[in-house]
């Protein structure tokens, strides 16, 4: 299938010399931003309590499988758009009232989008300045509020992160809340982080979230996220903070065992100090050996950490290897502007189909930070097959001057390309279509891909914690199933998976109990649906558009 899409893309400034480098040697993605044409325009706004959070959730909320989007508002009232976009064509949303009471759609700094509820239907947990929200998914993309019938107490804090795992032998998820400054206490906000929350769930029929313990200390929470940093089988929870606000804190990790209290890792398990203005954290597995890697996102330099495999495997110490691999991104590549950056949401996704992760940085002032850059706009880092990276954001088209903060990247018109959704402080969001690799004056087809969708009977039935084993050729390409991390954003459904050339892969998938599957053989650039305990992945098929059929003719 060969597409050809003539097309003009206008920067809104020019790269700089100093930040904008080599062009890169893979494929760069031509995104085209058509957030007002789409139906889109909302904005993140208000005042000083709203600098951070500005996220999103993707999810299908209709059944149709397609993306639609529930989108933070801030101090304005965040709003649910249905996807209609055809297949291969440009992105089209519907606003559309989601049953929600309006004082819950405002003071909403995020949401979380998977099933809480084991029903089959994705529900919210919406992060807010204030009670934070459990919206259990209905009918045609309504949403119940359950925090009374969950036993749920979503509080008053400041809540900026959040994360969920199912821990073993339980029916439902456990729920991390990480928390900002705490604005009750004196002398705030300096030296007044609060702490976070887990909600561990209780041995009922239905959800019931009475059993709250605080994670004590807080250290200004914007990103957390449950990992299996060491293939052990039991997840940690990581969380970076803002070291603006508080004493005597750092980065932390902490074990989660289940049936046990949580503990921090400490100098003495190999936990190392450090100190950032954490804004937020994206997982891949850069070396297609089942560990994970790490970006966390910050004011200046991002860091990029690999585990020390000489170390003992109950030792979390990383080494940072972001100079190395080109991807600190501590100042503007574009603008003009030489003062340092400022991170936001951060994603490992792999835009142009060539196997190898990519990672975006959306950036942007906190405010008026005479510091730190005015003009800072995103960052799309393509990797490369020797391990590093290089900056693609102006070649792409997404060097705008917006205010970034969360975003979510996923396949919103089911072509098979990664689109991007970003939320801006103050701004409109902006919306960019993946058009293909850049190639003259348009674009062409870039890599092959697969997109899988797991189920499970029972709990967890989109198996998060689930690891995605594809192999094609020589490579591997991993993915875990996850809720949490980026900045206030997340996105439930197919995950998506560039496999360069190749026309065929082999899946196996690691469930979240630690089972292996069988290997399931698929032709690239199709969708499938990997059922546990199943002979066969099941292929489904996008609606099929003009748009659509007309580039596969060519």
């Amino acid at each position: 299938m060969k597409l050809i899409v003539a097309t003009t893309v206008l920067l809104a400034f020019g790269a700089s010399s100093a930040g904008a480098g080599e062009a890169p040697a893979a494929d760069v993605p031509l995104m085209h931003e058509e957030a007002l044409a789409a139906g889109i325009d909302h904005a993140y706004r208000g005042p000083w309590e709203y600098f951070v959070g500005g996220g999103a959730a993707a999810l299908d909320c209709n059944g149709d499988r397609l993306p639609d989007l529930f989108i933070a508002g801030g101090e304005e009232r965040a709003q649910l758009y249905v996807n209609r976009s055809a297949t291969g064509g440009a992105l089209r949303f519907e606003p559309k009232d989601a049953g929600i009471a309006e004082r819950d759609l405002k003071k909403v700094l995020g949401a979380y989008p998977f099933d809480v509820d084991n029903d089959g239907v994705k529900d919210l947990v919406v992060i807010r300045l204030g009670e934070n929200l459990i919206l259990k998914g209905g009918p045609e993309c309504t949403f119940r509020k359950m925090n009374e019938a969950y036993a749920f107490d979503g509080r008053k804090a400041w809540t900026a992160a959040f994360a969920a795992s199912w821990e073993e032998g339980q029916t439902f998820p456990t729920l991390a809340f990480g928390n900002y400054v705490d604005r009750a206490a004196p002398g705030s906000p300096w030296g007044t982080c609060d702490d976070n929350d887990l909600y561990r769930p209780s041995a009922a029929a239905e959800p019931d979230y009475s059993g709250w313990q605080p994670l004590s200390p807080g250290f200004c929470a914007l990103s957390m996220l449950f990992t299996d940093w060491n293939r052990s089988g039991e997840p940690a929870l990581r969380i970076t903070n803002d070291r603006h606000y508080y004493r005597g804190g750092e980065e932390q990790l902490w074990k989660v065992t289940p049936g046990s209290a949580p503990r921090l890792y400490t100098r003495a398990d190999g936990w190392q100090h450090l100190t950032i203005w954490g804004m937020g954290i994206a997982e891949g597995d850069l070396e297609g050996d089942g560990y994970p890697e790490y970006a966390l996102t910050s004011m200046g330099d991002t860091k990029l950490q690999v585990l020390d495999r000489e170390a003992d495997e109950e030792s979390p110490i990383y080494e940072d290897v972001a100079f190395d691999r080109g991807a600190t991104a501590h100042k503007p590549y574009a603008g003009g502007d030489l003062k340092p950056s400022t991170g936001w949401h951060a994603e490992f996704a792999d835009f142009n189909n060539d196997g190898a992760l990519d990672l975006f940085i959306a950036k942007g002032n906190v405010e008026q930070m005479e510091d730190f850059a005015s003009v800072d706009p995103d960052n799309l880092l393509i990797g490369g097959w020797d391990g590093k990276f290089t900056e693609a954001g102006h070649l792409a088209g997404i060097a705008l001057p917006t205010k970034g903060r969360g975003a979510v990247v996923t396949d919103f018109n089911m072509d098979g390309r990664l689109d991007l959704l970003v939320v801006n402080r103050e701004q409109p969001a902006s919306l960019f279509r993946n058009l293909g690799a850049k190639s003259g004056d348009g674009a062409r087809v870039a890599g092959n891909f697969v997109a899988i969708e797991l189920h499970q009977d029972g709990a967890n039935p989109d198996a998060v914690g689930a690891l995605i084993s594809v192999k094609s050729g020589t490579r591997t390409f991993n993915r875990t199933v996850q809720v949490g991390g980026g900045h206030a954003s997340g996105h439930a459904g197919f995950v998506h998976v560039g496999i360069g050339t190749a026309e065929r892969a082999q899946i196996r998938i690691k469930w979240p109990d630690g089972d292996w599957s069988p290997p399931y053989r698929v032709f690239g650039n199709n969708f499938v649906r990997i059922e546990r305990g199943s002979d066969a992945a099941r292929y489904w098929y996008p609606p099929e558009s003009d748009a659509w059929q007309a580039a596969a003719k060519e």
